[in-house]
């Protein structure tokens, strides 16, 4: 029973998000929604996207370094009664037997500043991390997009081929009536219609297929949105079959500007350079300011030694003073006696004794304030320095490279990119021109079975030409829509409306 209601509590659990992941997806949806719904939700492009909250804080953390460190402590402490050993002796050989329990608390406020060349560097480069940060992002960006549209493409590629295998199923259909007409006449045997019962079988089995590939490329364009399977929804952005008129020194421009991947490689680069700077750091100076406010209290916990120590004081006075007074007497010429009469135990005395004691836990005596100010000037580290610096010399030197050799790929992908788009235009133009040859053919041949003037071996022949050339126009239209993603992606901008 509890395990039920474990299971019914976690299903009314999971869904609200069910819900709100179907209601997200519209029923028809174009291109644009579907990268804004992309964007929203695709895990993996979340996951780049939080790297930002943490690339400002290290900016917060890096000014955070020109304030000072403030430190706050407190405590308490009890010592139990007992003997303590001052070194070989204890305090009962000191005369000071009997000692009562101790209650002390304290506290401590510090404040501790530094500063050297790492701190004062320290936000330009958590500024040029974040900016580095936020190109990934870019890059991360435009990498799904790239992805959402090939699977959005893939959609409409799986559709289309959907139509053509319809249209290829309504063919074997028409031929195998076609066949049982000519059966019906003569003019053929029933082998004929045999052969056009397997074209039907075939043909369904193709169509089952292109449902299948359909149904696997709307749940993969699902996957890229971050949403849950088994929603309906309808592509409604075409894609028209456009020349591409680009010229290559207006893409490269694009890419210069627009390529995330170039111009995350130009902020590390950058990033490198303030590296190098905070290498240096190692041979500067370093200023450093302390200052600490501190308190204490102590309290026994019985007053009764405290009292005992005054009296054996006052008889010790006392005694001092009879003893004065004897050997003045004994002098040849006295002197006046001293009034000893003066050394008394006062209960004044006593309650002063107690009000003192009495300060555990808040009544602090303040410890007298301290401050303290150092530099400090490496002079020889072994040669870590050296390797320090260089090391970073060294990524900043790769970094260069790094963004020479993206720019010298960008140029190549483009001007590769550019001649394929061109190519592909006109092969999808091509095979458009071999599609309508191939359609006439067909429509011919059936004309001449009709006739007898060939056999149903060379219908089916022409009914493949055509589903051939439907495939290739096919995959020549997408092929091309292909590229010209590729080239978005390279340039950093959208080339179609």
């Amino acid at each position: 029973m509890m395990n039920g209601l474990r299971a019914l509590a976690l299903a009314l659990c999971l869904l609200p998000t069910a819900l709100r992941a179907q209601e997200t997806v519209p029923s028809r949806l174009s291109l644009e929604q579907a990268i804004d719904l992309a964007r929203a939700e695709n895990p993996n492009f979340r996951q780049a996207r939080n790297d930002a909250g943490l690339a400002d804080w290290d900016v917060r953390q890096a000014y955070s370094a020109f304030f000072p460190q403030v430190t706050a402590s407190g405590g308490v402490q009890w010592q139990g009664t007992g003997e303590q050993q001052l070194g070989s002796l204890t305090l009962g050989d000191l005369g000071f037997g009997n000692q009562p329990s101790y209650y002390s608390s304290s506290y401590r406020l510090g404040l501790t500043y530094s500063l050297d060349w790492r701190t004062l560097k320290g936000p330009a480069q958590a500024k040029s991390n974040r900016r580095v940060t936020d190109a990934q992002i870019r890059a991360s960006e435009a990498n799904l997009v790239s992805q959402v549209t090939n699977a959005y493409l893939e959609v409409l590629r799986r559709q289309e081929a959907l139509r053509i295998t319809g249209l290829q199923l309504e063919n074997s259909d028409n031929n195998l009536r076609l066949a049982q007409a000519q059966l019906q006449v003569g003019a053929v045997t029933g082998i004929d219609v045999g052969q056009a019962e397997v074209q039907v079988g075939r043909s369904r089995v193709t169509l089952l297929q292109s449902q299948n590939g359909l149904e696997t490329a709307r749940m993969r364009l699902l996957q890229q949105l971050g949403q849950s399977m088994g929603q309906d929804f309808e592509v409604t952005t075409t894609f028209p079959l456009s020349e591409p008129t680009w010229d290559m020194e207006t893409l490269e421009a694009m890419a210069v500007s627009g390529n995330p991947t170039l111009a995350s490689r130009r902020d590390s680069r950058e990033s490198a350079d303030i590296g190098v700077s905070i290498a240096r750091s190692s041979y500067m100076p370093t200023l450093s300011l302390s200052t600490a406010w501190s308190g204490f209290t102590r309290e026994a916990s019985s007053t009764d030694f405290q009292v005992a120590q005054a009296q054996a004081q006052i008889a010790s006075s006392i005694a001092q003073c009879i003893n004065t007074n004897d050997l003045y007497s004994r002098l040849a010429n006295p002197l006046p006696p001293l009034d000893c009469s003066r050394f008394t135990f006062t209960d004044t005395q006593r309650q002063r004794i107690i009000d003192q004691n009495n300060q555990f836990p808040f009544a602090f005596a303040r410890s007298p304030l301290t401050v303290s100010l150092q530099v400090s000037v490496p002079i020889f580290q072994g040669l870590g320095r050296e390797r320090n610096l260089e090391a970073a010399r060294l990524q900043r030197d790769d970094l260069t490279e790094q963004v020479r050799e993206q720019e010298i790929a960008l140029q190549a992908d483009i001007a590769i990119g550019l001649a394929n788009a061109r190519t592909a235009y006109q092969s999808a133009l091509l095979e458009e021109s071999n599609r309508v040859l191939s359609d006439q053919q067909l429509r011919l041949a059936r004309e001449r079975y009709q006739l007898g003037e060939i056999t149903f071996v060379d219908l089916v022949d022409a009914q493949t030409v055509l589903a051939q050339a439907e495939a290739d126009r096919l995959n020549a239209i997408f092929a091309y829509h292909d590229l010209v993603t590729t080239l978005e992606a390279l340039v950093g901008a959208p080339l179609r409306q």
